[in-house]
């Protein structure tokens, strides 16, 4: 299906936007359909040097943050889903988001109801949306709704950006160490090879270890490259194969004091999301499949689809959860007892409180943690090399003294 960019006129005056038909006078025809008449109208090209070009979430999260706290206030101020719809196309940042707005607009206007034409848009709204925009559409409280959707996706913005923040500084003075070593092999070592060997002596070993390691980079530096393209290939082969996943994930879990970062995230993202789904009336059976699919994280997701098998068989939900390592206490028997009381999607949303503030915690500890470890990590490189240099040279000037 082709994309048309279009101007044109309707009762409120001018009018442009994009539409979607598999020809122009297709397009023109659904534009007179909705009282537009065209102007101008273009086919847009597509071309890999004109499509955005993104790496995971085609959406930033506060992109869509901002989008959802909008659309809530324009509905609450009595403007209809379309229009709003229109007006948030126009004045959001983001281009892929903008497209896909004036897509769902195009529906709209055909008499689809939000929650269908947001389905169509899977990268961008996702199932836990979609599900959401349902349950608010058969309720009548939409704009209720994108409160809480608004809420639950600033929140894991947050305990993202966290996350972030502390495995920033380590990767910045990480790269900068590699960057250092590498230009004192290649450039500044070979530089005194020479004169090394005029001495004749017996070197020590750690000068012979950094000679050796000079010249294995200079010879081999393009073996040090394939080697890390093929690791990079390796960890996106077994991120996107659904097997191989688990056991990444087991892995990142595993690991000592990252790893307890990374599994209370992932327990306040799975809680948080169900919470919202459980205020918004979502039949629990569906929740648990969407929370599966949006976890992000294939042993929690394993558990979580264990735990809506046994909800199936009439057992209770907690049953897998106190089976697994990955799950505390704390969420099981919160978990349990919002069962007993009814009130699953509040101790849930305290569940997500809890360790949301954990992530918090963590991040600021392994900040404190990593920052002096990488300083004496960069140091002991540096001190090596100068070292392995050093130690010949004070002999050279001894023996010429």
């Amino acid at each position: 299906m082709a994309r048309f960019k279009y101007s044109g006129r309707e009762r409120k005056g001018k009018t442009q936007g994009f539409i979607n038909a598999s020809s122009k006078r297709e397009a023109m025809q659904k534009l007179r359909t909705d009282g537009i008449r065209v102007l101008e109208i273009s086919e847009v090209p597509e071309s890999f040097l004109t499509k955005d070009i993104s790496i995971g979430s085609p959406v930033k999260l506060q992109h869509m943050v901002i989008y959802l706290r909008q659309f809530a206030t324009l509905l609450k101020a009595g403007v209809s889903v379309v229009d709003s719809t229109n007006i948030l196309a126009e004045q959001t940042e983001s281009k892929v988001l903008k497209r896909a707005l004036l897509d769902v607009e195009q529906e709209l206007r055909e008499g689809h109801p939000l929650s269908e034409a947001a389905a169509k848009h899977k990268k961008i709204f996702t199932s836990m949306f979609v599900n959401m925009i349902r349950a608010g559409e058969a309720g009548g409280n939409m704009d209720d709704t994108l409160e809480r959707l608004a809420v639950h996706f600033e929140k894991q913005h947050n305990t993202q950006a966290k996350i972030k923040s502390a495995l920033a500084y380590p990767a910045v003075v990480g790269i900068l160490a590699v960057a250092v070593v590498i230009f004192l092999l290649v450039s500044v070592v070979p530089t005194f090879v020479d004169m090394f060997a005029d001495f004749g002596g017996e070197l020590p070993a750690i000068t012979k270890f950094v000679l050796n390691a000079s010249e294995f980079m200079q010879k081999f530096w393009w073996l040090i490259l394939l080697i890390v393209f093929m690791f990079i290939g390796l960890i996106v082969f077994i991120r996107q194969n659904k097997n191989t996943k688990y056991y990444l994930d087991y892995f990142l879990l595993r690991i000592p004091v990252f790893g307890k970062m990374m599994q209370k995230a992932v327990l306040a993202r799975m809680t948080r999301t169900l919470s919202s789904l459980f205020t918004s009336s979502v039949p629990i059976l569906q929740a648990m499949t969407i929370v599966e699919n949006v976890v992000e994280n294939e042993v929690i997701a394993k558990v979580i689809h264990e735990s809506r098998d046994a909800l199936e068989r009439g057992q209770s939900l907690t049953g897998p959860m106190k089976k697994h390592w990955a799950f505390p206490p704390l969420i099981t028997q919160m978990i349990a007892v919002g069962e007993e009381t009814g009130a699953l999607d509040a101790m849930l949303g305290k569940v997500a409180d809890f360790y949301e503030k954990e992530v918090e915690n963590s991040t600021e500890q392994m900040k404190s943690l990593i920052e002096p470890l990488m300083i004496v990590v960069l140091a002991g490189l540096v001190g090596t090399i100068v070292t392995s240099i050093m130690v010949p040279m004070f002999e050279i000037f001894n023996h010429v003294g």
